[in-house]
């Protein structure tokens, strides 16, 4: 899959292609669902599959404060991305000169003159230009002005067998894959809920730093992931996962992952930290790595002295190897 970062940076010979448009951040379900939609248009019809998307997030720039953490930095998304089978993705760098412009600026520039499109899918609730005042409606008209044939598709929706409680009161609620929802299950470490609408693992990325190296003193090893790592950090507690080394290209090494404040030392810095279980010979600082969370095993507690701790995290150890059916490490 192409990248390109900017109009510019485009192919002047790119052909016709089948467009959509999103900030696609977390690329679950729904945003797979579009995706594939995209690839599948643009294979009936000879043309090049593009998706054009934002960095950064346009909340980051509206509204700072209260913009969310993204769930996958950029790199990951557009790894993500590529493997629904798009064939180009245009990296838009979202600045407020780009959102002040208007609804058909915006399709004659980015769309029209940029990517030449045949077929534009989006999302029935897009909004689009200065203001948000595009919408689809507007998008079919603009369409229809400059050659371009409008998809929208529906909310995709996630049934009992993705949503563990959509079961109530004997009735099947659908529930619309979003971000949002995302968020809210990484907010409260509902991990095992949160691979049903991801599609995969939650994964953070980034380079292992020096800690205060309390973990190998105590006999338990950990990488400490860089604060500026991408992907958002989970709620606080003890996680099962896998750390994969040679940033993700290696193997899977089994891990207990820590993600809190060190209340025990009375920390105060949140910080995740993977202990690679059974292995105290991995020198780690300065790679950069990739850290799967499968499963929290349990919050973050305090423990009254160094004792009761190293127990709970060979209980930790034992648990996690349980959840991710590893019977034994070297």
């Amino acid at each position: 899959m192409k990248v390109w970062h900017g109009i510019g940076r485009v192919p002047t010979d790119i052909g016709a292609t089948a467009v959509t448009i999103g900030n696609f951040d977390g690329v679950h379900r729904g945003h797979q669902a579009v995706l594939r939609e995209v690839v599948a248009r643009a294979h009936e019809r000879g043309l090049c599959a593009v998706a054009m998307t934002f960095d950064p997030h346009p909340a980051q720039v509206h509204r700072p404060a209260q913009a969310p953490e993204q769930i996958t930095g950029l790199a990951d998304r557009l790894d993500l991305m590529a493997a629904t089978g798009l064939d180009g993705v245009l990296v838009v760098a979202y600045t407020t000169d780009f959102a002040a412009q208007g609804p058909e600026q915006f399709v004659r520039r980015y769309l029209v003159e940029a990517l030449h499109p045949r077929v534009v899918v989006v999302g029935s609730d897009v909004r689009f230009g200065a203001d948000n005042a595009g919408d689809g409606a507007t998008m079919a008209e603009l369409g229809e002005r400059y050659g371009f044939e409008v998809v929208l598709v529906e909310d995709v929706l996630a049934g009992a067998e993705h949503h563990p409680a959509a079961l109530t009161h004997g009735v099947l609620e659908e529930r619309r894959w979003s971000s949002t929802w995302a968020r809210d299950l990484l907010a409260a470490g509902r991990l095992e809920e949160l691979t049903h609408v991801l599609g995969r693992w939650h994964a953070m990325r980034g380079a292992v730093v020096h800690g205060e190296a309390r973990g190998r003193e105590l006999g338990f090893p950990t990488a400490n992931l860089d604060p500026a790592s991408s992907g958002a950090v989970p709620a606080d507690g003890v996680y099962a996962g896998w750390l994969r080394r040679d940033g993700g290209a290696g193997e899977r090494l089994p891990a207990a992952i820590s993600v809190g404040t060190n209340p025990t030392f009375d920390g105060e810095v949140r910080q995740v930290e993977a202990h690679v279980i059974g292995r105290t010979d991995l020198d780690l600082y300065g790679e950069e790595v990739v850290v799967e969370f499968v499963t929290r095993l349990r919050p973050t507690l305090r423990y009254t002295g160094v004792e009761a701790l190293v127990e709970q995290m060979h209980r930790d150890c034992a648990d996690a190897l349980a959840a991710l059916e590893v019977a034994t490490v070297s």
